[in-house]
């Protein structure tokens, strides 16, 4: 077995398999023909369906969203926390 190559593909490829797809071109067909993974072609499916974009940022589901801007907020709070540590050491000393 070989190793693929990773590729990227525009959103306008993306959207043409889709519609490939849609007026009933078999998946396997499609997937040969150009040579792509089924998980890719499927993945593009679902994004269209649900989102109508290829972009990861807008096919996060709310949980993922929410987990992120946690993250955001910690960070955050980690480093104001560093700074008052600083300040405070340096007030001690």
């Amino acid at each position: 077995m070989t190793k693929r190559t990773r590729r990227t593909f525009t959103p306008e490829f993306k959207q043409q398999m889709v519609n490939l797809y849609q007026s009933g071109k078999p998946r396997k067909d499609i997937i040969l023909e150009y040579e792509l993974t089924p998980s890719a072609l499927d993945k593009w499916i679902k994004q269209s369906q649900t989102s109508g974009s290829f972009k990861e940022k807008d096919n996060r589901t709310p949980e993922e969203q929410e987990l992120i801007q946690l993250r955001k907020e910690l960070k955050h709070l980690r480093m104001e926390n560093n700074i008052l540590k600083q300040a405070a050491h340096k007030f001690t000393s």
